[in-house]
């Protein structure tokens, strides 16, 4: 059996501390996946290095991710462009030019 040392195992579990996470608060035995109830509230908890503790609410899921990755909404491209430019050719699922 390979054990870790203890001191890897405790760097891996401080490295984590403070790290945050969503739950949606749903009734019942509903889909807890976040895909599914978007527009559900959402717990917000942080990592102790122990437990999840309280950390704060969210009002949906487009807050709770401002909360969770607040730089990587901010670097996104504002528009995307609406048809991808294809390069000269004739590839087999390249449509024809249409007649004019």
């Amino acid at each position: 059996m390979d054990d870790e040392p203890l001191s890897q195992w405790a760097e891996r579990r401080d490295a984590r501390i403070g790290q945050l996470r969503a739950i949606p608060l749903v009734n019942g035995d509903g889909p807890r996946a976040s895909h599914m109830n978007p527009d559900a509230p959402r717990a917000i908890q942080r990592w102790n290095g122990h437990l999840w503790e309280p950390h704060g609410f969210a009002a949906n899921l487009a807050e709770a991710r401002l909360l969770l990755f607040p730089h990587t909404e901010a670097a996104l491209p504002s528009a995307p462009e609406a048809t991808p430019k294809l390069g000269p050719g004739t590839g087999r699922h390249r449509k024809p030019p249409t007649p004019r």
